[in-house]
């Protein structure tokens, strides 16, 4: 896990931030390690599966954008869904997931997940508590199914202050080529910080387990949280021509999620 932090000290102090040269060539670096993980994906035939998970604007999106950028689209998929239909609605909760899961040599991202019912859902009313409870007590299940099926499970979050949240959203309304992100949400978002904060404290608590854990990504600098995770993401798969000396994450920026980090800055508050 990280280093510990005084509870006072901001989350932010202990990230240096990454000049855009170093940054562009350790990125290609890393793109190269992902072409070679493909490979082996595609040779074992294995099922690669990674959640993304974190509050609006948390950097999701250009993370995934870099993580994909020269990898094969035939093998390669992004899933961002959108808000469910009637007929969704009426159907089992995880059913409309299940679709998009990765078959042999596929490598699949989510941007967001099911876990839309523990965070946007349960704070802003889109289900109740009997849905959201009956979610909670099976997502654990449905997740060791996907795992005991073979398929390679990760679960990261992105967390980012509400300081930065604010600025990046209003960056967003203001950049012409972001307007498709903008949405009534953005506003709910920051109003309801601390309601999107206890929602992601209970799931954290109810949905971190052996067979699925959560890793956490502090993401307030956005260049330094993608080679990061990137980096994570590498190290914790086997394929042939691994670079083990490019592929050490920085403790203070992605680490196991454990309780402590929610009392002493490295998740923020």
């Amino acid at each position: 896990m990280g280093t510990q932090h005084s509870s006072v000290q901001p989350a932010v102090a202990a990230v240096t931030p990454i000049a855009k040269h170093d940054y562009k060539h350790t990125l290609r670096r890393l793109q190269i390690e992902l072409v070679k993980l493909q490979r082996h994906v595609i040779h074992c035939q294995d099922k690669i599966l990674v959640i993304f998970e974190g509050r609006d604007a948390a950097g999701k999106d250009g993370t995934i954008k870099r993580i994909v950028q020269h990898l094969s689209p035939r093998e390669t998929r992004v899933v961002a869904l959108g808000r469910p239909s009637e007929a969704d609605r009426g159907a089992w909760y995880f059913q409309r997931h299940v679709a998009h899961l990765p078959t042999a040599s596929e490598f699949v991202l989510f941007n967001r997940s099911w876990y839309n019912r523990a965070g946007v859902e349960r704070v802003m009313g889109f289900c109740d508590d009997r849905q959201y409870e009956e979610f909670m007590a099976t997502v654990l299940d449905f997740e060791q199914m996907l795992v005991r099926s073979g398929i390679k499970l990760f679960k990261y979050y992105l967390d980012i202050s509400q300081d930065e949240q604010i600025k990046r959203l209003a960056e967003r309304r203001r950049d012409p080529l972001k307007q498709w992100k903008i949405s009534p949400i953005d506003a709910e978002a920051v109003a309801r910080w601390a309601d999107y904060s206890r929602a992601r404290n209970e799931m954290f608590a109810r949905t971190h387990a052996a067979s699925s854990p959560w890793t956490v990504v502090r993401a307030d600098r956005k260049r330094v949280a993608r080679l990061n995770l990137i980096k994570d993401l590498l190290l914790r798969l086997d394929y042939e021509g691994k670079n083990k000396t490019l592929l050490l994450p920085n403790p203070d920026v992605v680490f196991p999620y454990d309780e402590a980090c929610l009392h002493n800055g490295m998740i923020a508050a």
